[in-house]
Order: structure tokens, then C-alpha cells, then sequence
């Protein structure tokens, strides 16, 4: 429609017969409104020299996209307002007295019956708000009950089973210090032992060394004086030099497992120490939830 509208006001004819006043074809079926044929008889009247009017035609383009143009066309100025035929009024009845009051109790039952239709809905969905409230206050508090329960349950659970893990720990511990206690004991006792050991050792090689010495002597009476001494002492040194090195040897074994041991026992200290540490950390956590749970108590009963 619009190409042909377009097209027509485009190639339509100049002169001043072709431009009389009208509207086009096309625009006819869709615009305006179907003319009504007048079968009155026309009489032939002389032409007056009037002003001939012009249909205003415009035509807008526009560019919406690349390519692609929009066209407006203004056919015709706007009509002036037009005035509404107003509907006739039509005379009224005769109604009388008891009519009005017959129809406004029948409007007044209307309303109240009307009023207590709605009074009847509003209380059933009151009735189902209340329902709904209180079926989720419970579905809440059944919630609530069971997550605290089953908080509880694993709670206590916890607890004993970090009471059995401590208790465990302390029996281990307490074994392993009877242990140490008792191998501490039995290093001593060897220390002891060995020690008699040494000094009789020692005292044996004393009467052997003065024995030989005796047999020695007897067999070098005829010697020199000065040669004699001069071995003695070279063997008294001799065995001096071998008993301090036994001596030493025996007492640097000593320290050694002297230190190993205080090692030993300063690292099972250690490990009670971290255990009570963490028996007490576990304590007070143990405090801290049940403070929480003490005052998350009263604020679940008063909500």
C-alpha cells in the first residue's frame, strides 16, 4: 500500500482537473469510512469561481538501518473535533414510594448477604493463614529439637570419644615412663656392677702385677739396682697408662648413656606436656560450646 501510494502521488498529473480535491483509491478501503450514495436528484448549477483545494501530501524518509529507509506519508491535515451526538433522554417512570423502598431492601439484603459472603471467605482464609503458621511454627520447632538432639548426640559422642583417646594416652604414657623407670634402674644397676667389676679387675691385676713384680724381683736380685727401678717404673707406668685408658674408656661409655637417657627423658616430658596442653585447649572448647548452647537455650524458648 504504501509503494502504491508512493507511486500515485509521484506520477500523478499536474493540471488543475487532476488535482481537485478527493482521496485515492487505495487509501479509500482503509482510512476512511464508505461513502453513502445520495439518490436525490441533481440539479445543474451554474459553477462558481471557487478556490481549488489540494490534497497535502507528505512524504518522510528515514534511514533505520544500513540499506533500509522508513516512509511516512501524510495524507491530509487533521479534521477539526468533532462534536458527539449527545443520547436523548428518555422520560422517566412513574415509580412509586413502596417500589424504592421494596427495591432499597433488596439492595440492603444484597449488601449484607454480600458482606457476609465475604466475612465467610476472609474468615476461612484467616482460618487457613493460621493453619499455615502453624503448621510451620511446629515443621520449625520439630526441626530445631532434632538438629539440637543430634548436636547433643554428637557432642557426648565427641566428648567420650576424646575422654577414651586422653585416658589411652595417659595409660601408654604411664607405661612408657615405668619403662623408662625401670630401664633407668637397670642402667644403674649395670653401672653398679660394672664399676665392682672394675675395681675388682683392678684390685686382681694389682696382686698379679705386684706378684710378677715379686717374681721379678726375685729373679733380677742379681741385676743391677738401677736397671730394676728403671723396669719397675717403666712397667708401673706402663700399667698406669693402661688402666687410665680402661678408666677413661669406661667413663666416657658412663656419660654417654647418662646423656641418651636424660635425652630420652626430656622428650617423653615433652610429649606430656603437648598432651596436657591439649587436654586443656579441649576443655575449654568444651566450656566455650557449652556457654554457646547455654545461651542459644533461652533465645530458642523465647522465640
Amino acid at each position: 500500500m504504501l509503494i502504491g501510494l508512493v507511486r500515485d502521488s509521484v506520477m500523478q498529473c499536474f493540471c488543475h482537473t487532476c488535482r481537485a480535491p478527493g482521496i485515492l483509491p487505495s487509501v479509500v478501503s482503509r482510512r476512511s469510512a464508505p461513502i453513502k450514495k445520495n439518490n436525490k436528484i441533481r440539479s445543474k448549477q451554474p459553477r462558481l469561481n471557487k478556490k481549488v483545494k489540494f490534497i497535502t501530501t507528505e512524504i518522510r524518509c528515514q534511514e533505520k538501518s544500513r540499506g533500509g529507509l522508513s516512509y511516512e506519508v501524510i495524507l491530509a491535515e487533521p479534521a477539526p473535533n468533532v462534536a458527539v451526538p449527545k443520547r436523548p433522554v428518555t422520560p422517566g417512570k412513574n415509580v412509586s414510594v413502596e417500589e424504592i423502598e421494596q427495591k432499597l431492601k433488596a439492595a440492603e439484603e444484597r449488601r449484607i448477604s454480600l458482606e457476609a459472603r465475604k466475612m465467610a471467605e476472609i474468615s476461612i482464609k484467616l482460618a487457613k493463614v493460621e493453619e499455615a503458621t502453624r503448621k510451620k511454627d511446629e515443621i520449625t520447632n520439630e526441626f530445631i529439637t532434632q538438629t539440637k538432639e543430634q548436636l547433643e548426640t554428637k557432642m557426648e559422642h565427641h566428648v567420650e570419644k576424646r575422654d577414651a583417646i586422653i585416658s589411652d594416652m595417659k595409660e601408654k604414657l604411664k607405661i612408657h615412663a615405668q619403662e623408662i623407670e625401670k630401664t633407668r634402674e637397670t642402667l644403674e644397676q649395670q653401672k653398679a656392677n660394672e664399676q665392682k667389676a672394675i675395681e675388682e679387675k683392678l684390685k686382681t691385676a694389682q696382686a698379679l702385677r705386684d706378684e710378677n713384680i715379686k717374681k721379678m724381683l726375685d729373679r733380677l736380685k742379681e741385676h743391677n739396682t738401677i736397671k730394676i727401678a728403671e723396669i719397675k717404673t717403666q712397667n708401673n707406668q706402663l700399667e698406669n697408662q693402661k688402666l687410665e685408658e680402661k678408666a677413661r674408656i669406661i667413663e666416657n661409655k658412663l656419660f654417654t648413656a647418662e646423656q641418651n637417657r636424660e635425652k630420652e627423658l626430656l622428650k617423653k616430658i615433652e610429649k606430656v606436656q603437648k598432651l596436657e596442653r591439649r587436654a586443656e585447649v579441649v576443655r575449654q572448647n568444651k566450656a566455650q560450646t557449652q556457654d554457646i548452647d547455654g545461651q542459644q537455650s533461652p533465645i530458642a524458648s523465647s522465640g
